[in-house]
């Protein structure tokens, strides 16, 4: 079972991963699945962002609309 991280916990494990490759402190054998899995967590991250986005607009529509109907 895979275990679910929080948006912090995604974007320090790419920050990891980056900061690995930018060293060279990865290993050639690991490097390709270290970076299918910063892919992974940019995608989950990227998807969060955009739930998070329709989330806020359907908020934001609702207080517009009340504050109209009251005004």
């Amino acid at each position: 079972m895979k275990e679910e991280k929080t948006y912090s916990q995604a974007i320090k494990e790419i920050e990891v991963i980056i900061t690995e490759i930018e060293k060279e402190t990865i290993d050639v054998d690991v490097l390709t699945q270290r970076v299918k899995s910063a892919i992974e967590l940019i995608k989950d991250c990227k998807g969060r962002l955009r739930k998070t986005e329709e989330d806020l607009n359907s908020v934001l529509k609702d207080f517009e609309q009340s504050t109209t109907e009251e005004g």
